[in-house]
């Protein structure tokens, strides 16, 4: 008994550390702690000795506690007020299967309630069995709300045969309502119907043991990241009473004797309980290591901790149930366990059960102290899981950079750029759009049949229907080494004293990227994304997202240089650029340098469709020469970097050659090579020469074989099957193009560059047979409408990113 006060003392010391951290209830019963230390042992009354055996059943209970930290804006639409709601069910169960709310911790105190951005307190609804942050009012993007709190729901296994039969389904909801003059109102506005909803699922093996990041982002229409973690782990729930006729009542029938059931039961309560026990230790040794911060568990012996207490009865201490590999339990074990008397196992049960009792009341007042340091950790152990977890929808390849591509009937005379490479004679067999699409297809086909692994959180958005999510294919592009050129590029290097002379003119001070500062200053990360034909500046804000996700630091610039003026002369659109791009650069560096000390700068572009070309176009202007040297990555969605010499899409072309003849579209007529008789005078030609690509660190280019308004190679900088066999001046000039960009990309000896070529293959199939999807559109809109294939690649490869 006084090991029983202990333990709720420690609970109660625990748990209110303080009267202003105590948690308020509303509308629900008092406050569910984890179950005290209990003895199950055999009752020694019996009710009717010969009727009726009074037996205590063993019970346990899921508790799930999620952590809510914060609640950052991205990118909603809408100000107003916004609140969380959180229900959690079983996954394979009625109406009845949702877990209760048990425990609400306020780790840090609420904010007054009078204040203008926060409206009234948390909630639990008896009704639907759920929890419900305080309303708060978003006021502007990237806006952070402080939530602090941790929510634990209880999900009771008394209607299984065995633990953790069904997984569990874990559901956000983002409730809105507008700015009322009436603040009473608000509450019920709320009320009316959740604007998006996340969720998650659970595993059975999960169940068992998780403490995992899980971020919450809603919908591409509801763009925000709540910042929460997961914690999961099975306890002793208590005693039932079950009632078992005897032998010798002739009222009793088969369904009566269910005795050896019950002990299977109970059996298995005791190993998921162990494994619970083992998981749970495991965690927070790897918590404690993880942020470098000591677990004081010197109140329960280590033998205790490793198996049964030796004071146990005498083989109690042999049967500790053993781990696999893959933190299962040794089924070899359930015959010593079987060969356990009735009060054997409960005293087992009822061991490791205060035992868990202890590991989760010394995990909850770890948390609570250290909640930040364990919240960054297990979001950096999320984020490296990224790539194992998504390596599902994604295939690797790595390839050789192609040596310069030739014709096999090139006149010597040629003085175009071909001379003096070896030949090169490559015709293709096969068309490689073609031959990526059937691969993406035979991929996706197989996923069916792969065994997911689910220790993990499976995010519902990804994972609720595995088949309708797009293919990645990456392919990792070893560099050549750089052929010989003249080196007379359009953009000659400037000396690093100019460099830092032009910058030093940004706030007419002495340049702060000189000197000894250098090493210790801030590294400014700008970002510009360029929309495409007839486009809007926020066409690419979900890539925007997803970058803004792993480098939070990162100044974006969604160009609007050229909306509505997409129609015009490409010179033109990159000369707005340029100068948009500038003035947006010195701004932030101007800010930059009055808060501290600027080391560098990291530019990054993103262009979609068209934006790619006037994005090349802007990087020729003569005002972003002294920015050519900080370039840091490139990512190209679907850009028609080698225009549309050899467009397949007869329909498509089609559309092209009307906005030429009816509507004079200058940039069409670039893109098609038509706006000059001779093709070596033309504007993409003689773009490709320029050196708009060598300067970037890193270079991905995103191409869909699915998408019909740009042509596949040209996405890709790649020859086509067309090409390969044209001998013409046509065919000439193409790889002429071709051998200039790829000469950009290859990187010289000195230095090291990324390249890669991913193929996002998109299920289209519920679009049906449509003008979009005949036409190629739809592939290429969904682009700008779905961030799962970004989210996939940007996070398998966040260092580029950065």
């Amino acid at each position: 008994m006084s090991v029983i006060l202990e333990r709720l003392k420690l609970m109660i010391h625990g748990f209110h550390k303080s009267s202003s951290m105590s948690p308020k209830r509303l509308d629900g019963p008092d406050d569910a702690k984890p179950l005290p230390y209990l003895n199950l042992s055999q009752p020694d009354t019996l009710k009717n000795n010969r009727e009726v055996f009074v037996l205590p059943m063993l019970e346990a209970v899921h508790e799930v506690s999620i952590y809510i930290h914060r609640f950052h804006n991205l990118d909603l639409f809408q100000q107003g007020w916004y609140q969380l709601k959180i229900t959690i069910r079983w996954e394979d169960g009625d109406s009845g299967s949702f877990g209760t709310p048990a425990r609400v911790v306020q780790y840090e105190a609420a904010p007054d309630l009078g204040s203008e951005d926060i409206y009234g307190v948390w909630r639990i609804d008896d009704v639907d069995h759920s929890f419900s942050t305080q309303p708060f009012r978003i006021r502007y993007a990237r806006q952070d709300i402080l939530l602090a709190m941790m929510v634990s729901f209880n999900l009771s296994l008394n209607k299984f045969e065995n633990p953790s039969t069904s997984a569990v389904i874990l559901k956000f909801e983002l409730l809105y309502a507008p700015v009322l003059e009436n603040r009473y109102s608000v509450q019920a506005c709320l009320d009316t119907c959740p604007s998006a909803i996340h969720e998650f699922r659970l595993s059975p093996k999960a169940l068992l043991g998780l403490h995992a990041y899980c971020p919450v982002h809603f919908d591409a229409f509801h763009a925000v990241v709540v910042d929460t973690s997961v914690h999961v782990s099975m306890l002793k729930s208590g005693v039932r009473i079950s009632s078992v006729k005897a032998l010798s009542d002739p009222r009793a029938n088969d369904d009566d004797f269910v005795g050896e059931n019950d002990k299977s039961k109970q059996v298995m309560f005791v190993k998921a309980l162990s494994s619970a026990r083992d998981i749970l230790v495991e965690e927070l040794q790897k918590l404690s290591k993880g942020i470098n911060q000591p677990i004081d568990m010197k109140d329960i012996a280590s033998d205790k901790l490793a198996g049964f207490s030796p004071r146990s009865d005498q083989g109690i201490s042999d049967i500790s149930p053993s781990k696999k590999p893959n933190g299962e339990v040794d089924s070899q074990h359930d015959g010593s366990l079987h060969l356990l008397s009735e009060d054997n196992l409960h005293k087992s049960f009822d061991l490791i059960g205060g035992q868990m009792f202890y590991l989760w009341s010394t995990f909850l007042n770890f948390h609570r102290a250290n909640k930040t340091k364990i919240l960054e950790f297990l979001c950096n152990q999320w984020a490296v899981d990224r790539k194992a977890e998504w390596s599902i929808w994604m295939v690797h390849t790595k390839v050789e950079m192609p040596h310069p591509y030739i014709s096999g009937v090139v006149d010597d005379s040629s003085n175009h750029g071909l001379r003096g490479r070896g030949p090169n004679l490559r015709k293709l067999t096969t068309d490689p759009a073609q031959t990526a699409a059937m691969r993406a297809e035979l991929h996706r086909r197989s996923i069916a049949q792969m065994r997911i692994n689910n220790r993990f959180i499976q995010d519902l958005h990804i994972f609720g229907d595995p088949s309708s999510i797009p293919i990645v294919i990456v392919e990792r592009v070893v560099n050549a080494p750089v052929r010989a050129t003249s080196g007379n590029s359009y953009f000659s290097q400037l000396d690093q004293k100019d460099i830092q002379n032009v910058i030093a003119d940004v706030d007419s001070k002495p340049s702060k990227l000189s000197g000894e500062t250098r090493q210790n200053g801030r590294v400014l990360k700008i970002v510009v994304f360029v929309h495409g034909f007839q486009g809007h500046h926020l066409d690419l804000r979900l890539v925007r997202n997803q970058w803004l996700l792993i480098d939070p630091k990162a100044e974006c610039l969604m160009s609007e240089a050229n909306e509505e003026k997409t129609s015009g002369d490409f010179r033109e659109m990159g000369q707005r650029l340029a100068k948009e791009v500038v003035s947006f650069v010195k701004k932030k560096m101007d800010k930059a340098s009055r808060s501290g000390v600027l080391r560098t700068i990291k530019l990054s572009f993103v262009g979609h469709s068209i934006g790619n070309i006037i994005l090349r176009t802007a990087l020729t202007d003569s005002i972003m020469e002294p920015y050519l040297r900080y370039l840091h990555t490139y990512l190209s969605v679907s850009g028609p970097h080698l225009g549309y010499l050899y467009s397949s899409n007869s329909l498509f072309n089609g559309g092209l050659w009307v906005l030429k003849k009816l509507k004079g579209t200058q940039c069409i007529h670039q893109l098609t090579f038509t706006d000059d008789p001779d093709l070596h005078n033309t504007f993409l030609y003689n773009l490709c020469k320029q050196k708009t690509l060598e300067n970037f660190r890193n270079i991905i280019l995103l191409s869909s074989p699915q998408d019909g308004y740009v042509p596949y190679h040209s996405a890709r900088i790649e020859t086509c099957h067309a090409s390969s066999s044209d001998t013409s001046k046509k065919g000439k000039v193409f790889l002429e193009m071709l051998n200039e960009c790829l000469d950009q990309i290859r990187a010289p000896s000195s230095e090291h560059r990324v390249f890669m070529r991913c193929d996002i293959n998109f299920d289209i199939s519920l679009q049906g047979r449509n003008l979009n999807t005949i036409i190629g559109r739809a592939a290429h809109i969904e682009f700008l409408e779905s961030d799962i294939f970004a989210k996939f690649i940007m996070w398998s490869f966040p260092d580029l990113f950065r």
